[in-house]
């Protein structure tokens, strides 16, 4: 039994008729190695079944307390069946991409049913080349990013042969009962002014930096009020304000899904050329593709987009913390610039300064702001804020356009995984689109070699995402040409353009940067070991603010590389 946080109840409270905040992956499968070469719907409810205890958040529901009067609970569902949770669908011919997009578009519309464990598991067949699909979406108060990575682990396999898992133990974990419930929700809603204070006086040196209220009049100057009386030296946290763009009107309840794949090794090599990092290339190449999508719609605004990139506050060890744990950095993102190399060089120095700001921040306001208002206004407000949104549209505010887009960059493994002995030839993550993040996300994962890359966003506003991935492989290319003749001109002894710029590499968001508290990396599941050294080792060393050596990410550098995931 656990009690939600505050941050986990908002993801809760965030969902409205056109906004379902669960998070979704589509896996690639080849059944080959299945017996009778089929993956079936009853192989994977007894995998689940199976392993259901090394992903407890599967197995369970949520426990309202009476009244709403304190935050929900966790608690293992006694009548838990996979089944209950997994269904079949097939492909109208001819099963290719077109037609797996249109589906798992139709799925991730849906909205998950919170009187079982909040999760859903399409198995897809009829594709073509004899494969299938695997669509499985959770809610988002359920896991993060590093809990998602726990959760495939403990469904796949290093090789075809499933290995053997310990056995289920453990008693039962159940929720208190309803006048305990109610005990400890009076008491919380007592202590509530306190509590409130405690918060403001925590959120204060870092109102710059948060959506929403950084456009505030005076925010800036409360923030810098409150550094100074904390005795806090922080660098400025960016200073724009997110365009109008097509993709930043209200939102409809209709899904449009899109995927893709890069190459990993093409992107290390403008990495080696250009300097930076692996996620400098994956944000590069997307305010490139943003670009050519805006301006070929006569759209593109003449400043930066401001894009919020999701950051995992998990202590090292800490994969098994309740909750979820995260943060979001938000920074310019340059596709206003024309020239591929300018561009390149201002996305590296634009998230190294977004870098600097969060590292020395520590991300924690999320946390924070979740808690301003007790548990039992915390829905309803949260509800009519989020309902009444659309129609203040129309009121010139930068406050009601805090970002642009969302963009993630997930490290996976760099060798192939197994599903119920069905070889996973590629994974495409599928997030979330709001009114307030903008109604385009995108999400990239390096898996086996690759970059698989999902986006989703409001059909009624981008009806096409596919176009999207069209121009990321057109600015991968276009950076591949810059490395070449970067290339090039390093052999005759000339500048090349990392050296004529300073700034570091990419942002912390759940990249090959891995996760952070207070500065630190991590470790957890999903990364190669000697994958993430030979990246470690390649990237230029920087100074974060206190000094300290960190990596291009901004974490420190340890003398063992460890796996991680965001």
């Amino acid at each position: 039994m656990s009690q939600l946080t505050a941050v986990d109840a908002a993801f809760l409270n965030a969902e409205t008729d056109t906004t379902h905040v669960h998070i979704a992956g589509v896996g690639i499968l080849d059944p080959t190695a299945c017996p009778g070469g089929r993956l079936t719907v009853a192989d994977v409810a007894d995998m689940i079944r199976r392993r259901a205890h090394l992903a407890r958040p599967l197995r369970q529901r949520l426990a309202r307390v009476p009244f709403g009067l304190d935050l929900p609970y966790w608690e293992d569902d006694p009548d838990f069946d996979p089944r209950r949770h997994i269904l079949e669908i097939a492909l109208p011919a001819p099963g290719g991409p077109a037609q797996l997009n249109e589906v798992v578009a139709m799925l991730h519309e849906r909205p998950l049913d919170r009187s079982h464990p909040l999760w859903e598991l399409a198995l897809i067949q009829g594709l073509a080349g004899g494969r299938v699909a695997v669509y499985l979406k959770v809610h988002h108060a359920a896991i993060d990013g590093v809990m998602a990575a726990e959760t495939l682990a403990a469904f796949l396999d290093l090789s075809p042969v499933p290995r053997e898992v310990p056995a289920d133990d453990e008693e039962p974990r159940r929720a208190p009962g309803p006048l305990r419930m109610l005990r400890t929700g009076l008491l919380k809603t007592a202590l509530y002014p306190v509590r409130s204070a405690v918060t403001i006086a925590r959120t204060a040196p870092y109102l710059d930096e948060i959506p929403v209220l950084s456009q505030l009049p005076g925010a800036a100057l409360m923030s810098q009020v409150a550094q100074a009386i904390g005795r806090e030296e922080m660098p400025p946290a960016p200073r724009v304000n997110a365009p109008p763009t097509p993709f930043n009107r209200p939102i409809g309840r209709r899904r449009a899904v899109a995927c893709g794949e890069l190459s990993l090794a093409e992107v290390k090599q403008v990495r080696r050329a250009l300097g930076g990092s692996v996620n400098d290339v994956v944000m590069a190449i997307c305010a490139s593709a943003l670009r050519m999508w805006l301006d070929k719609r006569g759209e593109l605004p003449d400043r930066p987009l401001v894009v919020g990139v999701p950051v995992s506050l998990r202590r090292r060890g800490g994969a098994g913390e309740a909750g979820n744990q995260l943060s979001l950095m938000s920074a310019p993102l340059a596709t206003h610039i024309a020239d591929p190399a300018d561009r390149y060089a201002a996305v590296r120095a634009d998230m190294d300064a977004a870098k600097r700001r969060f590292v020395a921040s520590d991300g924690a306001w999320v946390r924070q702001v979740s808690r301003l208002l007790p548990a039992p206004l915390a829905a309803p407000v949260t509800r009519l804020a989020l309902q009444a949104l659309p129609a203040l549209r129309a009121v010139p505010a930068p406050a009601l356009r805090p970002i642009n887009l969302i963009i993630s960059n997930v490290p996976g493994p760099q060798f192939p995984l197994y599903l119920c002995g069905a070889r996973v030839l590629g994974y495409y993550p599928i997030s979330v689109v709001t009114d307030i993040s903008g109604g385009v996300n995108i999400t990239v994962f390096s898996y086996d070699g690759k970059i698989d890359v999902g986006i989703v966003a409001a059909r009624d506003l981008v009806p096409e995402p596919a176009e999207i991935v069209d121009h990321l492989r057109d600015a991968l290319n276009e950076l591949k040409d810059l490395a070449d003749v970067a290339g090039l001109t390093e052999e005759q002894g000339a500048v090349v353009p990392r050296q004529a710029q300073g700034g570091g590499a990419g942002g912390l968001h759940g990249g090959r940067d891995g996760t952070v508290e207070n500065g630190h990396a991590h470790g957890s599941l999903g990364v190669d070991g000697d994958q993430a050294a030979e990246d470690l080792g390649e990237q230029r060393v920087v100074e974060d603010g206190r000094g300290e050596d960190v990596d291009g990410q901004g974490e420190r550098v340890h003398a063992q590389a460890e796996a991680v995931h965001a």
